[in-house]
């Protein structure tokens, strides 16, 4: 089975309750873990104003996760950020080897 190492950042709704979106990102990392994939980082940036709106909302909670899954776990994954209405935007890439040498390089 080959795996890929993705990048996937989640917008979750800000109108929501703080316990409804921390069950958002706790669904999404579940997700991730149960269709066989391991999260190797999980970057929550919180509240941040979005450069347009998206559903009315004028911002949301960003958190950014990096995992090793898979490639069939990515269809699986997008299709619950579709159903989940407590996503209002998401965006999963594939990173190759220079994203992952440049993440790998200390932070100064």
């Amino acid at each position: 089975m080959k795996t890929n190492h993705y990048e996937s950042v989640v917008i979750v709704n800000a109108a929501l309750e703080d316990d409804q979106i921390t069950a958002s990102f706790s669904r999404v990392e579940e997700l991730i873990k149960s269709n066989g994939g391991e999260i190797t980082e999980v970057d929550k940036w919180g509240l941040k104003r979005l450069a347009y709106p998206i559903r009315k909302s004028k911002s949301g909670y960003y958190s950014v996760y990096r995992f090793i899954a898979p490639r069939e776990v990515l269809a699986k994954l997008e299709r619950a950020y579709r159903l989940d209405e407590s996503i209002i935007r998401y965006l999963t890439i594939v990173l190759d080897k220079k994203a992952l040498e440049h993440g790998l390089k200390p932070k100064e």
